[in-house]
């Protein structure tokens, strides 16, 4: 490749011109980084699941200093390969079970770098990016049993989408214009609810959003987690008798403490009773929805007036990817639109504009190509090849569930749900009260992640410390259920008949 002038411009290297690479030196670099990425993804299993960063490498990174001349992309890959590739976060192994994070179908990761060498601002406009996007949507909106005249957003995660949708929301039940008088022109206070489990990411987005944390209520649950009905409808007629608006209730599909989900259907009619918003926090379990064990608990999504979902969860797709439904598409646009109805796109697919513009329908205006790993994914492996892994992590959880049934040194939190699985350690023969227990089942964790063998979290169920194992990994396998409980009781610390050690 040539420059203007007829002279061959120079290679990539610190020396040279770092703007202009030619093609063989792309390709050259690129082959280098496709083998990092083959090399990370193939050898994971045979790595620990963990390993913190280490002191030395992580002190001298925090007090450096702006690098004063470049260096060659070779020294860089060096670098990355001897200083962070080792410490990753764990997600891509086939026994990190922690938080939600799964890990990433290759062609997503393909898809990234694709994505970045276009570099689109999806804002909008008449280009492929935008029209992606679109796609992807609609696939989505299919997949939950939204009509063809909704409308939706990819944004960075669950909490973006709940912050999105709870302003939806504000937007088209607080019964006053607050895009210009502010929550101060309010006649009255404005209530939200959820269940006692449900993502502080709502939560946050309500304290941003300026209503308060005192005007969210949350509503009783019951032994499995859920969200009681009854409840709910008495706290939304105390609140409407005491001269208050309510205005959106978030329900769980599928929680990420323990995977509850809540009974969609008879919240979906209380919240048309009280003519009150349903936004359904489908960010970790929406996808089983594709299986035949969890798609009749999960159609009343289809009855909600927006959902948030994460495809980096239980899509395996690369963070950051997370998607908003939101029924009334017209709503969601009035919610924040800045652009004159005079100067509005009409839609049509041969202007230049094309269609309405997505920073009309959220609050970022310049937008990454989100939508190329989501389109590619969902091509390479179709809604089958997804329900056949979403499957098979349910019944990896099913099988971690009846082992530690079965293993009396255990005890498991049911009712079990989607692909989380809550236990504890609790071996027979041993006297010790809840204080106790926790404190074990503690010490276990922080050597559990230490160790490397299996990564797991903990949780507060019911104000008791659980361990906990979420399976959203097409690598895990059988035997890794049984060896999660082989290293919980490794890594358990020797205790006397009263539970001291």
């Amino acid at each position: 490749m040539e420059s203007k002038t007829g002279a061959v411009p120079p290679r990539s290297t610190a020396k040279g011109n770092v703007w202009e690479w030619t093609s063989e030196e792309i390709k050259r670099i690129g082959y280098r980084v496709v083998d990092l990425i083959a090399e990370h993804l193939t050898t994971l299993p045979d790595q620990p699941v963990f390993r913190p960063f280490p002191k030395e490498l992580a002190e001298s990174y925090l007090n450096s200093s702006v690098p004063a001349s470049g260096q060659s992309p070779d020294q860089i890959l060096d670098d990355f390969s001897s200083q962070i590739a080792p410490f990753p976060f764990g997600n891509g192994h086939p026994r990190f079970y922690g938080w939600v994070n799964s890990p990433p179908v290759p062609i997503s990761i393909f898809a990234e770098a694709l994505a970045a060498a276009m570099n689109p601002s999806c804002a909008g406009g008449n280009h492929a990016a935008i029209y992606v996007e679109r796609q992807v949507i609609s696939w989505f909106r299919q997949m939950v049993g939204f009509p063809s005249d909704s409308m939706g957003l990819l944004v960075s995660g669950g909490s973006m989408a709940a912050l999105t949708a709870l302003a939806v929301a504000r937007q088209a039940k607080c019964g006053f214009n607050v895009r210009h008088n502010g929550l101060h022109g309010s006649p009255a206070p404005l209530v939200y609810y959820r269940g006692g489990e449900g993502h502080g990411c709502n939560q946050k987005a309500l304290e941003l959003m300026g209503v308060g944390a005192r005007n969210l209520r949350t509503i009783e649950h019951d032994y499995s987690m859920r969200i009681v009905p009854s409840s709910l409808e008495a706290s939304i007629s105390q609140d409407k008798e005491q001269g208050r608006v309510p205005v959106a209730v978030i329900a769980s599909a599928g929680t990420v403490n323990s995977g509850a989900i809540d009974p969609l259907d008879e919240i979906a009619d209380i919240c048309a009773q009280h003519g009150v918003w349903l936004h359904v926090d489908g960010a970790y379990g929406a996808p089983a929805i594709l299986t035949s064990e969890y798609r009749a608990k999960l159609a009343a999504l289809s009855r909600a007036d927006s959902i948030a979902i994460d495809p980096h969860k239980w899509f395996y797709i690369p963070v950051e990817a997370g998607l908003v439904l939101v029924r009334d598409g017209n709503i969601m646009r009035s919610a924040f639109s800045l652009v004159p109805p005079y100067l509005r796109t009409d839609g049509k697919l041969d202007g230049v504009g094309g269609l309405p513009w997505f920073s009309e329908y959220g609050f970022q205006q310049t937008r990454g190509f989100r939508a190329l790993k989501l389109w590619m994914a969902l091509r390479n492996y179709g809604i089958e090849g997804y329900r056949v892994a979403v499957e098979k992590d349910l019944r990896l959880a099913k099988h971690l569930a009846f082992l530690i049934r079965m293993d009396p040194s255990f005890e498991l939190f049911e009712p079990q749900s989607l692909s989380i699985v809550c236990f504890r350690y609790s071996p027979p023969g041993i006297r010790c009260d809840e204080k106790t227990l926790d404190s074990l089942n503690k010490t276990i964790l922080e050597r559990l992640q230490l160790e490397g063998k299996v990564f797991l979290t903990g949780t507060v169920i019911n104000q008791r410390f659980w361990l906990r194992a979420c399976i959203v990994n097409p690598r895990a396998q059988n035997d890794d259920m049984r060896l999660v409980l082989e290293a919980v009781k490794q890594n358990a610390p020797q205790v006397g008949p009263t539970g001291n050690p």
